[in-house]
């Protein structure tokens, strides 16, 4: 793959009611859910690819069965970090105090394992494997100024610095620049390769794990607010305006999955 290791290139809603799930955010983003795919995995499973209006892909949505909700899975969404070399990442991480949650194990597209991060937030691992005629291909799910694109990735961690020394050890994400948030503390910025990606911020009061945000850029902060409670979903936070002339809001969807979005003001 044509992205550099630690990239983020995967992006996936594990959801309840991927119908649901698909009207939703088709109404405030802008994308569409395709048919169910093949994933080589044990068992019927109800993976869907998120397609944007350009024809790429957005991500993926894995809808949960009660096998897997008993098992205490939950309406999220979940990044993809790129490894060269998962069961050699895996090892390291549960080594330094992470937690393996699902095994390393192969699908057509590549290998995967989750795994928690020492300070507890979840997080997918792959080496992709790229079809014969793409071989080089580069990921795009994340570009920090596209719609309906990942514009930006926010951990939440119970403890911000050990976590921007693990993240730069393992994948290469630098930290540079911060922001003060007051009795919040300080909001981190993080750069991979050059390019600015997120932050990583304290855990906000009443917050009991650390956890990946992900904001999702949308062309009108405001169309895509009002789509959010017309749909069913909840407006945590916002819209507030971010450095750049931006905005940016937190919510939850229908079936709970918190998300961001982060897009212009059109009027």
């Amino acid at each position: 793959m044509a992205n550099p290791s630690g990239s983020f290139i995967w992006y996936e809603l594990m959801t309840t009611d991927s119908d649901a799930a698909a009207a939703f955010y088709g109404a405030v983003v802008g994308w569409t859910f395709g048919e169910p795919v093949s994933t080589d995995q044990s068992g019927p499973v109800d993976y869907r690819m998120i397609v944007r209006s350009d024809g790429g892909f957005a991500g993926g949505v894995l809808r949960l069965t009660e096998e897997m909700t008993a098992g205490g899975a939950r309406p999220a969404w979940m990044g993809y970090l790129y490894s060269p070399d998962v069961d050699a990442t895996v090892s390291a991480i549960v080594n330094e105090g992470g937690r393996l949650y699902m095994p390393a194990f192969d699908i057509t597209v590549g290998r995967i394992a989750m795994v928690a991060d020492p300070q507890g937030a979840p997080i997918y691992v792959m080496t992709p494997v790229a079809p014969d005629s793409q071989e080089g291909m580069q990921s795009d799910v994340f570009d920090q100024e596209k719609p309906q694109h990942v514009r930006w990735n926010e951990l939440m961690s119970a403890d911000p610095e050990a976590s921007i020394a693990f993240y730069k050890k393992h994948f290469g994400i630098d930290h540079e620049g911060d922001m003060d948030m007051g009795e919040f503390g300080k909001y981190r910025f993080i750069q991979h390769h050059g390019v600015p990606i997120g932050a990583i911020m304290p855990l906000m009061p009443k917050m009991s794990m650390s956890v990946w945000n992900f904001y999702i850029g949308v062309d009108d902060i405001d169309r895509a607010s009002a789509a959010v409670e017309s749909g069913s979903g909840k407006i945590v936070n916002g819209p507030m305006e971010i450095p750049g002339g931006q905005f940016a809001l937190n919510g939850m969807d229908p079936q709970g999955a918190a998300f961001g979005l982060v897009g212009p003001r059109q009027r």
